[in-house]
C-alpha cells in the first residue's frame, strides 16, 4: 500500500506542476493588456495614464522578464500568494477565490455523488425491466448527448421565464445578505435547483446508460450461468453483477471529473452563479491574469484531489488491485 501511494504522489505531483505550469503559460498568450484594461475604466489625460501604467506594471511585476515571472510565481505559490486582482483590484485573487469556493462545493458536491449513485441505481434496475428500458432510458440518451449550457438555457427559460417558479440569476437575491437564517437557506435553495439541475440530468443518464450496459453483460457471462444452474437465488446473482459492474464506473466517475468540471463552469456562466466558473469568465474578459491563474489553480487542485480519493477507494473495493499491490496473481 506504501508503494502504491507513494507511486501516485508522485505521478499527482509531475502532474500538478505541468498542469499548474500550463496555467501560468495560457493567460500571457491571451490578447489584451490587464493594466490598460484597469486604467480604461477611469477617464484621464494621456500623460496620466502613461505613468500609472509604468506604475502598476512594476506593482505587478509584469515588466520583468518571463523567466522571472515564472520564477515569482512558483516562490509566490509556495506562500500561498496567488497575487492580486486586476479586474476587481486591490482584493487578493486568494480572498476573491475563497469566496466563491463554498458555492461550487455546494453545487458540485452534491450533483456528482447524487448524479453518481441514483444513476447507478437507476440503470441496474432499468437492465431488469423491459418495459423501463424501452420507455424511459432512451430519454436519457438524449439528455446525456445534450450539452449543459443548452441544458441550463432550457430550464431558466421553462422554469424561470415561462412558469416563474425560480430565479434564473445569482446565488442568492439582491435584497438578502449571507446568513444562516432560514429565510436565506430557502431563498438560496430556490436559486440553487436550476444550476443543480442541469448539472444533475446530464450526469444521471451517463451513469444509468452506463450501468445498464454492464449489469446485462454482467448477467449473460458465464458466472452467472453457473450460478443460475447451480440453483442460486436471481437476488444474489444481481448482487455479484452489480458488485462487478459498479468497478468500471467508480473509474468512469475519475475520468468524468473533468468534464464535470467543465459542465459546471458553463453552468454557472449561464445562471451567473457566483461559484469560480463565473469568477474565471470576469477574469478571461478583463485579462486578468491572475484571478485566470487562481481559478485554474484550483480546478487544477480539485480534479486532482478527487482523482487521488477515487484511488483510492478503487484499492479498497477492488481485490484484484489489492492483490497487484502485495504481488498476488489471480
Amino acid at each position: 500500500m506504501g508503494k502504491y501511494l507513494r507511486r501516485k504522489i508522485i505521478i499527482y505531483l509531475l502532474t500538478f506542476f505541468f498542469a499548474v505550469t500550463i496555467d501560468w503559460i495560457i493567460p500571457r498568450f491571451m490578447p489584451g493588456d490587464p493594466i490598460r484594461t484597469l486604467l480604461s475604466r477611469a477617464a484621464m489625460r494621456t500623460e496620466s495614464m502613461e505613468l500609472l501604467y509604468n506604475y502598476y506594471n512594476k506593482v505587478f511585476s509584469l515588466d520583468l522578464p518571463l523567466w522571472k515571472q515564472y520564477l515569482n510565481f512558483w516562490g509566490s505559490l509556495f506562500r500561498g500568494d496567488l497575487g492580486t486582482s486586476v479586474y476587481l483590484f486591490p482584493s487578493p485573487v486568494f480572498d476573491v477565490i475563497k469566496k466563491a469556493v463554498p458555492y461550487d462545493i455546494l453545487l458540485l458536491v452534491p450533483a456528482i455523488l447524487l448524479s453518481w449513485i441514483a444513476g447507478n441505481k437507476f440503470g441496474a434496475f432499468a437492465a431488469r425491466k423491459k418495459k423501463l428500458d424501452n420507455t424511459i432510458l432512451p430519454i436519457w440518451y438524449v439528455l446525456t448527448a445534450t450539452p449543459y449550457m443548452w441544458l441550463g438555457i432550457l430550464l431558466a427559460w421553462f422554469f424561470g421565464v415561462v412558469l416563474g417558479i425560480f430565479p434564473i440569476s445569482g446565488a442568492y437575491s439582491f435584497s438578502m445578505r449571507p446568513s444562516f437564517s432560514w429565510e436565506f437557506i430557502w431563498d438560496y435553495l430556490k436559486h440553487w435547483i436550476l444550476p443543480f439541475g442541469s448539472l444533475f440530468i446530464v450526469q444521471f443518464g451517463g451513469w444509468a446508460i452506463g450501468m445498464r450496459n454492464m449489469i446485462i453483460y454482467e448477467l449473460e457471462s458465464e458466472y452467472s450461468r453457473y450460478m443460475e444452474a447451480m440453483g442460486a437465488p436471481a437476488k444474489l446473482i444481481r448482487k455479484y453483477a452489480f458488485r462487478n459492474a459498479v468497478l468500471p464506473q467508480i473509474t468512469g466517475l475519475a475520468l468524468q471529473l473533468g468534464v464535470i468540471v467543465a459542465g459546471a463552469l458553463a453552468t454557472e456562466v449561464v445562471f451567473s452563479y457566483p461559484g469560480i466558473g463565473y469568477l474565471l469568465l470576469q477574469g478571461i474578459l478583463n485579462g486578468d491574469y491572475f484571478l485566470i491563474q487562481g481559478c485554474f489553480l484550483f480546478i487544477i487542485l480539485g480534479v486532482l484531489l478527487a482523482n487521488f480519493f477515487i484511488d483510492i477507494i478503487y484499492v479498497i473495493v477492488d481485490p484484484r488491485v489489492r492483490r497487484g499491490m502485495s504481488g498476488e496473481t489471480a
